[in-house]
């Protein structure tokens, strides 16, 4: 596979963080750092719930921005369904 992921946080305040990157450990350590994304800084701790590898950088964020759009229940639905993969 390639090294691009979309991937899927859970924010101190429950809510979700959809992102992308080429370095899944690296990643996470900058959002918990609060040095990441603007959104995760003031909802630190943040927990990886979900990540998918893809082979492509363009397949990786069209993934990110198809979780974006979804509301909130629909995120619920799509990380339940996703849950034991």
């Amino acid at each position: 596979m390639g090294e691009h992921f979309f991937y899927v946080l859970e924010c101190r305040d429950k809510s979700f963080y959809g992102g992308y990157t080429n370095n899944m450990e690296r990643r996470l350590t900058v959002h918990n750092e609060g040095k990441g994304a603007k959104y995760t800084r003031a909802r630190r701790p943040v927990v990886l719930l979900y990540k998918e590898e893809f082979e492509t950088k363009s397949e990786a964020m069209k993934a990110e921005y198809a979780f974006k759009k979804l509301t909130r229940k629909e995120k619920e639905r799509f990380l339940e369904e996703r849950k034991n993969e």
